[in-house]
C-alpha cells in the first residue's frame, strides 16, 4: 500500500484465491524494514531489499503501477510513457503469451487471454539494442494481440507500446511487470460478455496459480 497504488485489495484476494495467504503491507513498513535510513530516494531504499528478495527465491508483480515502479527501480527494462491514442485507455484487451519466455507467473498459458486495461501511460518504449537483449533473455511475457492471436495497430495494442509488448520478466523469471490487469478477472461473471456464457475460466487466476504453485511444490523452475 501506498499513494498512488491501486487494486492492492483485488491483487491480494487474488492470491487468495490462488491459494496463498496474503499480506497487505504499506510502503512504509517495507522502508523501515529495509534498515537503509540514509536513502533519500525511494530508489534507494527498495531497490536493493527488493533484489534480495527476489535472490531468496521469491517472486514479485507489479500490476499496472506497480509496473511504472519496478521499472522505475530498474528492476525491470525499458520505459512506460503516455498512450499514443493521448487518452486514458480502458476496455478489455486480448493478449498473447510468450511460449519461450522464462516468466514464472505465465508458464503453461498456451492461449489468448483477456484482461482489462486501464491506464494514460502504459506504453512501453525501448532504447537502442534494449528490444533485442529483452529477446534474447527471454523476458517478453505478454505481447497485445487481436481476438484470433494476431499483432496488430491500435486498437488491438492500446498504447502503442513497442512490439506490442503488454508484460516482460527479469531475466530469471521472478520479477513481472504487465499493464493488463488480472487480478480484475478472477471470476467468470467478471467477464464483460458473461451473461452470453462467456467467461469460462478466468484468465486472471491462473497468473497467480502460477505464482502459489512455485511454493507449493507444483511449480514448473
Amino acid at each position: 500500500m501506498a499513494a498512488g497504488v491501486n487494486c492492492d485489495l483485488e491483487t491480494a484476494h487474488a492470491f487468495e484465491l490462488a491459494g496463498a495467504v496474503a499480506e497487505r503491507v504499506h510502503v512504509n513498513d517495507i522502508i523501515e524494514r529495509s534498515g537503509q535510513v540514509l536513502a533519500k530516494k525511494l530508489k534507494h531504499r527498495l531497490a536493493g531489499p527488493i533484489k534480495r528478495f527476489v535472490d531468496d527465491g521469491k517472486l514479485v508483480i507489479g500490476i499496472c503501477n506497480g509496473f511504472q515502479v519496478l521499472v522505475k527501480l530498474g528492476l525491470l527494462p525499458a520505459t512506460l510513457t503516455f498512450n499514443t491514442s493521448a487518452k486514458f485507455e480502458a476496455r478489455w484487451v486480448y493478449l498473447k503469451p510468450d511460449p519461450d519466455s522464462n516468466c514464472i507467473f505465465t508458464k503453461g498459458l498456451n492461449k489468448v487471454v483477456y484482461l482489462p486495461v486501464r491506464h494514460g501511460e502504459g506504453r512501453f518504449v525501448t532504447r537502442d539494442g534494449e528490444l533485442d537483449e529483452l529477446k534474447a533473455g527471454h523476458q517478453i511475457a505478454l505481447r497485445y494481440v487481436d481476438a484470433a492471436g494476431a499483432p496488430g495497430p491500435y486498437p488491438a495494442n492500446p498504447n502503442g507500446s513497442v512490439d506490442d509488448i503488454a508484460g516482460v520478466c527479469d531475466p530469471t523469471g521472478r520479477i513481472f511487470g504487465l499493464m493488463p490487469h488480472p487480478e480484475v478477472f478472477l471470476r467468470p461473471t467478471q467477464h464483460p460478455r458473461w451473461t452470453r456464457g462467456e467467461g469460462g475460466t478466468p484468465d486472471g487466476v491462473e497468473i497467480f496459480r502460477n505464482a502459489v504453485a512455485v511454493f507449493t511444490g507444483d511449480g514448473r523452475l
